[in-house]
């Protein structure tokens, strides 16, 4: 039994700060709303000290963007990690730990790397991130997609400040080489035991601007196809007129395979069908002629010639109807002509390792995409019809291993920039990706699903 004599003292510490949490109250501190918010200039600050490392192909500064990302991460206290499954390719791995370790873990990943620019088509150098009258901030990699990496880092930096914990751990990684295949980045870490230690159930990755007001979603991708056409024949002098020369038989593939990209590009003209829906074909290269001195020798048909295609496959296509095309249209060996697949070792599959399709659902059949339609919203956001990415990105490698994976970065009202002269991304937007990301990683960290206390990850 307490002595009788103190029973009282309890209760008059509570009346001497009874004043004291009152005059908080008046002043909101208990709200964690009006914690105090970092200047805004400091938010950019960081974001150009990230744009400034240069980290263009062929020769990234990857140590220099290693030890800015690790930097950033001390800064908020998230745990890091450097793996590197390739020597000198690093894939820095951020965690924040959730309360439930055992349910699905989400992954926020971002490529380190930016395609070369040159520079005298700039008219700011790409690596000044230099700031116009307007807020617009020009750099490479200022869409593509340094702005993403540090807006999760911003976003996570808020959430904190703002004493929010998760219940799921959140992953953040930063992978090199996106740009040039990913082959020895995300690649290699969708298929290490590291990345299956994490548990990881849902991957976020990059999306595209919007010109309009519409943030875009994409739940797939076009699998890139680089083929490679190569004709031969019969030298011969440059005044007579040949059958079946090399350069006569490539040009007949070429003009096939321009009126196919014609009959593809036609349907999106007429809104048939999006760019991501379509079979797009782009001429990469032309090598054909006998190098002389002076450039070429005029008076000589070449035995050989080559052209070289980016081509991207919806995973709505038929490949092997594709394949037959090649061979029996573009290629055919009555013309004297052969064809390789993949010469720079790019001929991804449109299926996962299940044989499906590589899509991740776009509806409420998928909790996580109706959860980011619901935090962007929530946000402030619009949203416009899922799409499927016209090009290719590092999110395949999880989507092949049956994981939801959705493509998203916010910039809306903003010109489709990437890998062009002059990508650039204005302040105001940034500042306010930053928001919707903050609201998507609330939604996804807190996310059990209904009626289920103990959360497989097949169950999400």
């Amino acid at each position: 039994m307490e002595n009788a004599g103190n029973s009282d003292r309890p209760n008059h510490h509570w009346r001497r700060l009874l004043p004291l949490l009152s005059l908080f109250l008046l002043l909101g501190l208990t709200n964690s709303s009006s914690l105090p918010q970092e200047d805004p200039s400091s938010t950019i600050t960081r974001f150009q000290e990230y744009l400034q490392i240069n980290t263009a192909q062929p020769n990234p500064d990857y140590k220099k963007s290693t030890d800015f990302i690790v930097s950033q991460a001390k800064s908020i206290s998230l745990e890091s990690q450097t793996h590197e499954f390739v020597e000198g390719k690093p894939v820095v791995l951020l965690k924040w730990p959730g309360s439930d370790p055992s349910l699905p873990s989400i992954l926020l990943n971002s490529h380190t790397d930016v395609v070369p620019s040159e520079h005298s088509k700039w008219n700011h150098h790409p690596f000044s991130a230099h700031i116009d009258g307007q807020g617009n901030i020009y750099a490479r990699g200022s869409q593509d997609m340094k702005c993403v990496g540090l807006q999760y880092l911003e976003a996570i930096r808020k959430l904190k400040s703002s004493g929010f914990e998760p219940k799921r751990s959140v992953y953040l990684s930063f992978v090199p080489d996106e740009e040039i295949g990913g082959h020895t980045g995300a690649e290699k870490l969708a298929e290490s035991d590291v990345f299956k230690n994490m548990n990881v159930g849902v991957v976020l990755d990059e999306g595209l601007a919007s010109p309009t007001e519409n943030y875009r979603l994409f739940f797939g991708e076009r699998s890139p196809w680089w083929l490679v056409i190569k004709a031969t024949g019969a030298p011969g002098h440059g005044a007579k007129l040949y059958d079946n020369s090399a350069l006569e038989n490539l040009f007949k593939s070429i003009e096939s395979i321009r009126r196919f990209r014609a009959s593809q590009f036609d349907l999106i003209k007429a809104g048939l069908k999006a760019e991501g829906e379509v079979i797009s074909v782009n001429m990469a290269f032309l090598k054909a002629g006998t190098p002389s001195p002076t450039g070429f020798v005029m008076n000589l048909q070449p035995s050989e010639a080559a052209a070289g295609f980016d081509i991207r496959v919806p995973p709505s296509a038929d490949p092997q109807s594709l394949e037959k095309r090649i061979a029996e249209e573009w290629a055919p060996a009555s013309r004297n002509m052969t064809f390789e697949l993949g010469q720079f070792k790019q001929k991804v599959s449109v299926y996962d390792d299940s044989g499906r399709p590589l899509l991740t659902a776009p509806d409420s059949s998928n909790p996580w995409w109706a959860l980011l339609e619901e935090a962007i919203r929530k946000a402030g956001g619009k949203i416009g019809k899922p799409e499927i990415f016209p090009a290719s990105t590092d999110a395949r490698y999880f989507r092949l291993l049956g994981l939801p994976a959705i493509g998203f970065s916010p910039m809306v009202n903003t010109p489709i920039l990437l890998h062009d002269h002059n990508e650039f991304l204005n302040q105001a937007e940034y500042l306010k990706g930053i928001d919707i990301y903050e609201s998507i990683i609330k939604a996804y960290a807190s996310y059990i699903p209904q009626g289920r206390a103990n959360v497989s990850k097949d169950e999400l």
